[in-house]
């Protein structure tokens, strides 16, 4: 098996209300959106906005509020300048700041928001995980 993630799949409660903050913090709907649901290219990458309860629907499980999701998205940069630019975008659109960004510990630049619907991005720049000219990021053991 060849390890690989092609779609993320955010649950939203009000798909116009994320579909405005995502365009807004620069994102570009595919033509392959629909109405029932959108989508967004992200380098080799897909992120899907789709109602919360199509979402349950379709995976056969119960539509119940999680609170912490335990899980985060993360837009890694190519410096601390272009953090903070993402970062500010995003609020600007209309996310909830969170940990505003910081030198951290292990050497970085991170910071946290919540779009409208709660999910938790991270905004950083990390020294030992640079991007290529395309925003990839490869991790030093991996081949490219």
């Amino acid at each position: 098996m060849q390890p690989r993630l092609t779609l993320v799949t955010l649950g939203v409660a009000d798909l116009a209300k994320s579909r405005a903050f995502y365009e807004a913090w620069g994102w570009k709907a595919s033509s392959a959106s629909q109405p029932s649901v959108a989508f967004y290219q992200a380098n080799g990458l897909v992120l899907a906005l789709w109602g919360r309860a199509d979402l349950a629907e379709d995976a056969g499980v119960e539509d119940r509020p999680t609170g912490f999701s335990a899980i985060s998205l993360a837009y890694n940069a190519h410096s601390k300048e272009e953090a903070d630019e993402v970062y500010a975008l995003a609020v600007k659109a209309g996310a909830r700041p969170l940990k505003p960004l910081h030198d951290v510990f292990w050497g970085g630049y991170s910071g946290y928001f919540a779009d409208p619907n709660g999910h938790l991005w991270e905004v950083a720049w990390n020294p030992s995980f640079p991007l290529d000219e395309q925003g990839h990021m490869f991790l030093p053991d991996s081949q490219t």
